[in-house]
């Protein structure tokens, strides 16, 4: 997650332009300035060792600091010896049992005879 562009002054993406030059736009396209405004649960799940510039952990648990401390309902799950992409069998299956427990802890759990069967 890039969820402060202040952190990353000096572009992303497709804007070249500086923070300096640019503010209005970091300003605007920071998910962090709009914490207050999340109202619905938010799993946040990072690499510990995560190497893009944009997306340092650091993002992730500001981010969730911010929705919690606002009165929101959020997860953090930090996945040890990752990067930006996971890589580790172990990684990925948390990643899918973090996600699933966490919809059905928020959404409840799926009605029986709604689940899709295997074919």
């Amino acid at each position: 997650g890039a969820y402060n562009r202040t952190l990353t002054p000096f572009g992303f993406q497709a804007e070249e332009r500086n923070y300096w030059q640019a503010q209005d736009v970091y300003q605007k396209m920071s998910p962090f300035n709009y914490a207050g405004d999340i109202k619905d649960p938010i799993l946040f799940i990072h690499g510990v060792d995560d190497n893009n510039s944009g997306t340092f952990p650091i993002q992730s648990e500001r981010m969730f600091a911010a929705v919690k401390g606002l009165g929101g309902t959020a997860r953090l799950v930090m996945l040890p010896n990752e990067s930006h992409a996971y890589r580790a069998r172990e990684s990925i299956m948390t990643m899918l049992a973090e996600s699933e427990r966490w919809l059905e802890q928020t959404l409840g759990p799926v009605p029986q005879g709604k689940a899709k069967k295997k074919r």
